[in-house]
C-alpha cells in the first residue's frame, strides 16, 4: 500500500491500527476480547456510558507507580554521589485535591505557582513544609498566605521581591526559606539544547545578578537563603541540558557558598513523555543518574561540596496516567491537493470536545495519537485527523494519525498522555462545561473533579438588576 503522501514523516502506518504502543498508554490498558479497551481494570465504555463524554480518565495506579519511581530514582541517585535529593510535583500539570494526595503518599513535596494552586494544596492536606510557591508576579495576598500557613520555600524572581517577602516573613514572626530563580542561559526541548549568555524571557534573574541579588537576600534576618533555582524548559529527552545549566548553576554557587551556606540546588523539571510510538524519552533513571554525574563532577572540579538537590517534574509523573474520551459525531473524506500535483485523502472525524478540553494542539500544535477504544476493527488504516466541535478551523485534537477506516459517527475514541496540561488549561469556550475527571483503579471508577453543567456555565451571569 502506497503511503498518504499527507502522513507527517514520524508517522508510520500502523500494521494493526488497533494496537495499543505501551510507552504512550498507561500500563493497565489493555484491549479486552470484545474489542473494548480498559483501564485500570475499567472498560471506557462504561465510562462513557455512567459519566458521558468528552471525559479526562486518570489511571491512579499510572500516577501514584511513576511518582514512586521518580522519587526513588533520584533519591538513588543523589545517594550515589554522597547528597540527597527532594523532588517536587509541579502541580501546574495537573493539581486537584487527589492528584495532590496522591503524589504527597509517594514522598513528594508539591511546587505550586498561584493563591488557587495553593490552596488546593491545602486542601488536599499536604504539609505546608512540603510546599514550594513559584510565580513571576506574586500577589500581596499570595505571599502573606505563604507566610500565615508557614509554606516551605519561596521562590523570589527578581530583585523586588526581596523586600516583599522579608515584610511579609516579619509580619508573621517567621524565618522564611526562599530560593532565587536564574535564567543560566540554557534552554531546553526533546533533544537540543541552546545555551546563550542571556534568556529573553519572563522568569528568573540573569546569572550576573545572582551575588548582588543574594547579599541583598542575606541582609534580611527574615530571609533563609537557601540556594538557587533554574528551570530550563519542557518535553525534555536528554540530560545534556540539564548538564550544562547544573555547571553553570554551580560556578556561581561555588562564588556564593564564601558569603554564607548554600545547601541546596533547584535544576527545575521537563523531563519529557511519549505523545506518540515516535517519541523515546530517556528512561526517569537514565536522567537522574546522569544529571547526578553531571552535578558530582562539577563540584569536584570547583572544589566544593555537593548540595542537597531538588527537582520539580510534572508531566513525567502525571501526564501518560491521562486519557480523554471522545464520541464521534462526524466523519468527512476530504480531498488535499498537493504540492507535487494531484491529490490525497485526509478522513476528518469530528469529536464533542476539542480545544477547551486540549488546547494543546492550538497553542504548540502538540502530538497526540489516537485509537478506537469501543471495539477493534480489521478495515485498512486511514490518516484521520481528529477535530474539535469548536467553531475555529484551528480547533484540532489530533492532527494525523491512522485508524480503521471504518471508523464512523458512535464510535468511542481516546487520545492517551492527556493527563497534563489539559484538565489544567480547558475552558469554558464556546460555553462548553468543562468535563469532569474520572479515577480508575483496580476495577474501580470514582469522580476525582466534578464535569460542569450548562447551569454551571450560566451561573455567573448577571440578570437585570441583580448585585454582585
Amino acid at each position: 500500500m502506497v503511503a498518504n503522501p499527507l502522513a507527517p514523516s514520524r508517522l508510520a502506518e500502523p500494521s494493526d491500527a488497533n494496537a495499543l504502543p505501551a510507552a504512550v498508554w498507561p500500563a493497565s490498558a489493555e484491549r479486552g476480547a470484545d474489542g473494548v479497551v480498559h483501564l485500570g481494570g475499567v472498560p471506557l465504555t462504561a465510562l462513557a456510558r455512567e459519566f458521558g463524554t468528552p471525559l479526562y480518565v486518570v489511571d491512579e495506579q499510572d500516577v501514584r507507580d511513576r511518582a514512586a519511581r521518580t522519587l526513588a530514582a533520584f533519591r538513588s541517585a543523589a545517594a550515589r554521589i554522597g547528597t540527597t535529593a527532594t523532588v517536587y510535583y509541579a502541580g501546574k500539570a495537573f493539581l486537584s485535591t487527589e492528584i495532590a494526595r496522591w503524589v504527597a503518599e509517594a514522598g513528594l513535596n508539591v511546587d505550586t505557582c498561584s493563591g488557587g494552586e495553593l490552596a488546593v494544596a491545602l486542601a488536599a492536606g499536604v504539609d505546608p513544609a512540603r510546599l514550594g510557591l513559584h510565580g513571576n508576579n506574586k500577589s500581596a495576598a499570595e505571599l502573606d498566605r505563604a507566610a500565615e500557613v508557614g509554606l516551605g520555600t519561596i521562590v523570589i524572581d527578581g530583585s523586588q521581591e526581596i523586600g516583599r517577602v522579608a515584610e511579609v516573613a516579619a509580619r508573621h514572626g517567621r524565618r522564611q526559606r526562599v530560593r532565587l530563580r536564574v535564567s543560566s542561559g540554557v534552554h531546553a526541548h526533546t533533544h537540543d539544547f541552546l545555551a546563550t549568555a542571556h534568556e529573553d524571557q519572563k522568569f528568573g534573574v540573569p546569572l550576573a545578578d545572582v551575588e548582588p541579588l543574594v547579599r541583598s537576600i542575606r541582609s534580611h534576618d527574615e530571609l533563609d537563603f537557601v540556594g538557587l533555582h533554574c528551570h530550563i524548559g519542557s518535553q525534555i529527552f536528554g540530560s545534556d541540558g540539564f548538564a550544562e545549566s547544573a555547571r553553570r548553576l554551580l560556578e556561581v554557587h561555588a562564588r556564593l557558598l564564601e558569603g554564607g551556606p548554600v545547601p541546596e540546588l533547584n535544576l527545575g523539571g521537563g523531563f519529557g513523555i511519549a505523545y506518540t510510538a515516535a517519541d523515546d524519552p530517556t528512561p526517569i533513571e537514565q536522567l537522574a543518574d546522569r544529571i547526578a554525574d553531571a552535578v558530582a563532577a562539577q563540584c569536584a572540579a570547583l572544589g566544593i561540596p555537593v548540595p542537597h538537590l531538588a527537582f520539580e517534574p510534572g508531566r513525567a509523573i502525571v501526564g501518560t496516567g491521562g486519557v480523554t474520551l471522545y464520541e464521534v459525531g462526524t466523519t468527512k473524506a476530504v480531498e488535499v491537493s498537493l504540492p507535487t500535483g494531484g491529490t490525497a485523502t485526509r478522513l476528518y472525524a469530528s469529536v464533542d470536545g476539542g480545544m477547551s478540553d486540549n488546547a494543546r494542539y492550538a497553542l504548540y500544535q502538540a502530538e497526540y495519537s489516537v485509537r478506537i477504544v469501543s471495539r477493534a476493527s480489521d478495515a485498512s488504516p486511514a490518516l484521520v485527523r481528529i477535530a474539535g466541535k469548536h467553531c475555529e478551523s484551528g480547533d484540532i485534537v489530533v492532527d494525523a494519525d491512522y485508524l480503521p477506516g471504518d471508523v464512523a459517527p458512535g464510535d468511542l475514541v481516546a487520545v492517551p498522555a492527556t493527563g497534563a496540561y489539559c484538565w489544567s488549561l480547558s475552558s469554558n469556550y464556546n460555553h462548553l462545561p468543562r468535563p469532569a475527571v474520572v479515577a480508575v483503579r483496580d476495577g474501580e471508577a470514582r469522580v476525582i473533579v466534578r464535569g460542569e453543567t450548562e447551569h454551571d456555565v450560566l451561573a455567573r451571569a448577571m440578570a437585570p438588576g441583580e448585585t454582585a
